[in-house]
């Protein structure tokens, strides 16, 4: 490789210099968020967790510690799945997380991933079963026929 700068052209230096100065500033170059190069390896398909109990919803849950508009600036299309993770906060902490975003021991609910550090805004499963969870909501089914569902969908096999 040395042999092709020395022996070849001005125009294979200048190459080099110039591949040289630009391989300079790769450094600058911003990665992708920690949280989100994290996630999207460690939640998804392949990562999803056995079937499980769903955790009964606490008494007096509320929607109070689901992130804001505010704290959600850098995703803005997700608020208003958040919103509706907010409005009904008895049902999605009545659902557990079928992701290991939940593995750690203060994630209760499916509630617990939009809470806090909302690891759900980079999983696609936490994302998903409260959307699905609000749909069937609407639609006027129970919470265990909710659970079912979620756990047809998003539950291993």
């Amino acid at each position: 490789m040395h042999r092709a700068f020395t022996t070849g052209s001005r125009g294979s230096r200048r190459s080099f210099l110039a591949a040289l100065a630009s391989a300079a500033f790769l450094p600058l170059a911003r990665p992708a968020p920690l949280e989100a190069r994290h996630l999207s390896a460690w939640c998804g398909p392949a990562r999803r967790l056995p079937p499980g109990p769903h955790p009964e919803p606490r008494p007096g849950i509320t929607g109070a510690r689901v992130l804001t508009a505010e704290q959600l600036a850098t995703t803005p299309d997700l608020v208003p799945l958040f919103d509706k993770v907010r409005e009904l906060p008895q049902i999605m902490d009545g659902i557990r997380c079928h992701c290991q975003c939940t593995d750690p021991p203060t994630f209760y609910s499916l509630l617990s991933c939009y809470e806090g550090e909302g690891m759900s805004r980079f999983c696609d499963i936490c994302q998903g079963q409260a959307s699905l969870a609000h749909r069937l909501h609407h639609a006027g089914e129970s919470l265990d026929s909710i659970r079912a569902a979620i756990d047809a969908r998003y539950g291993t096999s």
